[in-house]
């Protein structure tokens, strides 16, 4: 393998899908106290989600809560109960780039602003003949940390 020319700093979000952000609110705001700190909406997405918060600073990791908007479209987002988990990349471009030259799907969409206003770029959960390399199941979110994060983590 290449030598990678980017860094994975940290856990940057857990996203958690149901048919309800209500259901989902009962144990991680009302028993866990993890704070919402803003909300996202997509039809593109078919996404209606919470944004909750624990820790702080660059230590600061978001809990997602997602409900489909609509409950028979895709993506899906309920369908698997963890969505995906997002990682914090000190630059995203370069880390794209070089995973798929080292085999990595990429989902569709390329690279785009999240909801939390970073920009996204998606690893696919599953792999295919032309890149054999996937998250296994797993839908992986590479976000792009900002100057503060990358300072106080890289």
């Amino acid at each position: 393998m290449q030598a990678r020319p980017f860094k994975v700093l940290g856990i940057q979000q857990i996203a958690i899908g149901g048919l309800s952000k209500d259901i989902l609110k009962r144990l991680w705001v009302d028993a866990l106290g993890l704070e919402v700190t803003g909300n996202f909406r997509s039809e593109r997405e078919n996404v209606d989600e919470d944004i909750l918060s624990m820790g702080q600073g660059p230590y600061k990791v978001e809990v997602d809560l997602m409900q489909p908007i609509n409950p028979e479209g895709k993506p899906a987002v309920h369908a698997t109960p963890l969505n995906h988990i997002g990682l914090w990349v000190d630059d995203l471009p370069k880390a794209l780039e070089w995973l798929a030259t080292q085999g990595v799907r990429m989902a569709p969409g390329g690279i785009r602003k999240g909801a939390a206003g970073y920009d996204i770029a998606f690893l696919h959960p599953k792999a295919n003949d032309e890149f054999p390399i996937a998250g296994e199941g797993v839908l992986i979110e590479l976000v792009q940390a900002p100057p503060e994060v990358i300072a106080a983590l890289g």
